[in-house]
């Protein structure tokens, strides 16, 4: 997906919004605004509000599969691909959290009229992607044929997102009273926890 500059500064206008205020409390105009750009340009790079959140999924998991594809390429073992596919999506579900916040509010939202069905399309790619590698290292005799696949992701996410959306509670517990100190946590007690979790699901036999 190629934008220029105009296009991305519409899109992460967009995401802060929409996020802080919601798909319905968020218009075109405002966006507009936010942006110091003529509303018309929307409308001609974007078309609706319904397509410019769909742009904005787009946009933001772009990528991701090269960069699972990538890790898997790798002459390392199985676990270290864990430990890198881990860090990637950690990394990603961070920089990109208010996209993830827009996306659970409306796709549960079953009135909405906006079409998720590249957005989902990509979900299944990568967790075929995922798939694949499980099978082809418990064939190998690495990871447990008891694992849950399809739920190996949902946990990844759970971890993090059950931490920062109570980050308030924890930023006393690991003394993290910085922005700074914050995001280090995150990319590196937080993603090493969630690491061990995963591969222990992987490899103990129940």
């Amino acid at each position: 997906m190629e934008l220029n500059e105009k296009q991305i500064k519409i899109l992460e206008v967009a995401e802060k919004m929409f996020a802080e205020n919601g798909y319905d409390g968020t218009s075109i105009r405002a966006i507009a605004k936010e942006a110091d750009i003529n509303i018309a340009m929307i409308s001609y790079y974007f078309g609706s509000k319904e397509k410019l959140l769909e742009s904005l999924l787009s946009y933001k998991t772009a990528n991701f599969t090269m960069e699972l594809e990538s890790i898997l390429s790798k002459d390392i073992d199985y676990l270290q691909k864990i430990d890198e596919i881990v860090t990637v999506l950690v990394t990603r579900i961070h920089r990109n959290r208010r996209v993830y916040k827009i996306i659970h509010f409306e796709y549960s939202n079953e009135t909405r009229q906006i079409d998720f069905e590249s957005y989902i399309q990509i979900k299944k790619n990568n967790y075929l992607i995922i798939e694949d590698f499980v099978k082809k290292g418990q064939k190998a005799g690495v990871f447990s044929k008891k694992v849950n696949i399809p739920l190996i992701i949902p946990t990844v996410l759970g971890s993090y997102f059950n931490f920062y959306y109570n980050k308030r509670f924890y930023k006393d517990i690991h003394q993290l009273y910085t922005t700074d100190s914050l995001d280090d946590f995150i990319h590196t007690i937080l993603t090493d926890h969630i690491k061990q979790t995963i591969k222990a699901l992987l490899t103990y036999e129940a």
